[in-house]
């Protein structure tokens, strides 16, 4: 028999609970767990007026900015109406039935002022990496670093040819915040400073964003998320945002370190990456600070005509001299300066050749130096601490390293596919640098509710 119609029958009064409607295993329950905001106030209160108003709970704008980075809502707007709507992020909100959601304005309103002025956003990832450090989700003895392309919100219709682009006739007072903040990082090295090459097309809504087109597809304005991890569980240790050139993004890893080392104490043993950041001075730092590189060498002494190259010669470090296959020495100067100044000098590259007469009686002459008189290699500054990557790359802990490197890979595609990143929202460095913050902490903060759940609870009947 069919039953009655269902209407909705209102009534005086309502018993209801959000704590008896949220899913014990809601995913909310378990980031719950690890979510400790309870010293934002006082981390802001100086910059919060004592007269007033009083304003809206920044524990609950954080939040709600979770809740949104977490499932992907990349939308304030949306935002707002989700957390109305929805029970369980207003559990998690600390919002009853009856509480009030925040406008979408107030994020704005607070993200350019307390919130980038305090830093906030970082204190909040570190609070996070901290509480991944606590649970033993790192030990720090093997890093990873890679960067990862995000689309600017630009697009070349509103963009100039950089011939047509002068920064020096912008006015700052009348220019966009994204315009005044391209105009504070000229000399940034992460940005400005990072190189010399100018971009082709500069856009006028975000001129800090480069137009690339290093996908090999159709050329795009974009920046470059940095992700310094852990490799035991994946976790992110820091984040840097930077210009999307490989000058730049090999840079942000000595600020990464840095950062790490100076807040958590961290030191890693291996440093894993890919090609990019196998240049001679990056390796350079890293064996200065005994940091073993297990990254591939970019090195461009092979030769198209067959001839033994570079590898096949081999160094004297105690002579400071090469050993060519056949037993000849290449040496930089044969003889010694009473001034210093025309010697050795230690700095940049130096040459090294072999003897005129000894070349031209060597039967290896013609596998060696066909057409020269006699042989001569270049070795630069840093060529020892590129011959130790070389030898790590002979090693089977390099073939783990090569396999852990994936998990950066993994952590950027999380970034675009599920949380919804693939094109930033925000213009300029800082609104960026907030979203790639933002964004890492409910990384690691769904990384600790996957390998912590939260303990399932038996209703009660």
């Amino acid at each position: 028999m069919m039953g009655p119609r269902q209407e909705a029958q209102p009534a005086l009064l309502y018993e209801f609970s959000l704590e008896d409607h949220v899913p014990q295993g809601h995913l909310l329950r378990s980031i719950d767990r690890f979510v400790d905001l309870s010293g934002i106030r006082a981390f802001l209160a100086d910059f919060y007026s004592h007269t007033g108003r009083p304003s809206v709970d920044p524990e609950l704008l954080i939040r709600m900015l979770l809740v949104g980075y977490c499932f992907g809502i990349r939308s304030e707007r949306r935002l707002c109406e989700e957390v109305h709507l929805n029970l369980a992020y207003r559990w998690f909100c600390r919002l009853d039935l009856s509480d009030r959601v925040p406008d979408h304005s107030t994020f704005s309103k607070n993200r350019h002022g307390r919130f980038r002025d305090s830093e906030l956003l970082r204190h909040l990832f570190q609070t996070t990496v901290a509480r991944c450090i606590e649970e033993g989700l790192v030990s720090g003895q093997r890093m990873a670093v890679d960067a990862s392309l995000i689309e600017a919100d630009a697009n070349k219709q509103n963009s100039t040819p950089k011939d047509d682009w002068d920064a020096g006739q912008i006015d700052p007072a009348d220019a966009p915040r994204a315009v005044r903040e391209y105009l504070d990082t000229l000399d940034e090295a992460a940005f400005g400073a990072a190189s010399e090459v100018q971009p082709k097309f500069t856009s006028h809504s975000d001129p800090a964003s480069q137009w690339t087109a290093a996908r090999k597809g159709p050329a795009f304005f974009s920046y470059s998320d940095n992700y310094l991890i852990d490799t035991d569980h994946g976790v992110i240790l820091d984040v840097e945002t930077t210009r999307s050139i490989r000058q730049a993004e090999v840079g942000s890893t000595k600020t990464m370190l840095t950062r790490v080392k100076d807040k958590f104490g961290l030191i890693p043993s291996w440093m894993i990456a890919d090609t990019a950041y196998g240049s001679g001075p990056m390796l350079g730092w890293l064996v200065d600070r005994k940091i073993d590189p297990y990254i591939p060498v970019i090195d461009k002494a092979g030769r198209p005509d067959g001839t033994w190259i570079r590898t096949d010669f081999d160094w004297d470090a105690e002579n400071g001299q090469y050993i060519c296959p056949e037993g000849h020495a290449l040496k930089q100067f044969r003889r010694n300066y009473s001034d210093p100044n025309r010697g050795p000098t230690g700095k940049g590259t130096a040459k090294y050749r072999a003897l005129k007469l000894t070349c031209q009686a060597c039967p290896s002459k013609p596998r060696c130096c066909p057409n020269a008189d006699a042989r001569s290699i270049t070795r630069e500054e840093h060529e020892d601490a590129r011959q130790v990557a070389r030898d790590l790359a002979k090693t089977d802990e390099y073939v783990i390293a090569m396999k852990l490197r994936k998990k950066v890979e993994m952590l950027f595609a999380y970034l675009k596919r599920i949380l919804g990143l693939g094109r930033l929202r925000l213009r300029g460095p800082c609104g960026v640098n907030d979203e790639f913050l933002l964004a890492a902490t409910a990384q690691n903060l769904r990384k600790l509710a996957k390998i912590f759940p939260a303990p399932q609870q038996l209703r009660k009947t």
